[in-house]
């Protein structure tokens, strides 16, 4: 099942406090990206994020769920939390590396 539109802009409207929050269409889903580095996405309109060390400290009561067949498993956070979502994100961002340049 291929995530709605709708859903898409409720997530970015959550994060509308955040400058450098930007997405993109994959294969019928989306990834989020901030500041130029993949944080998460939206699959089957669920927003995960990638589970790292302050992902996981964060959202201590987060299920873990699979975006598709075959992928490493993600959290889900509260999509609701639109506090919580500002501060998440740009954790998640610092705990990633930068993203490789492009030849």
């Amino acid at each position: 099942m291929a995530s709605g539109k709708d859903f898409l802009a409720y997530v970015l409207e959550q994060l509308s406090a955040l400058d450098g929050v930007s997405s993109r269409p994959m294969m019928g889903e989306y990834v989020i990206y901030y500041r130029g580095k993949v944080v998460g996405g939206i699959y089957d309109d669920r927003f995960l994020v990638k589970p790292t060390k302050s992902a996981r400290e964060m959202l201590p009561d987060a299920s873990f769920e699979l975006p598709y067949d075959g992928a490493k498993e993600m959290l889900a956070p509260d999509a609701d939390d639109k506090e919580l979502l500002c501060r998440l994100i740009p954790a998640i961002a610092d705990d990633l590396p930068a993203p490789k340049k492009k030849k």
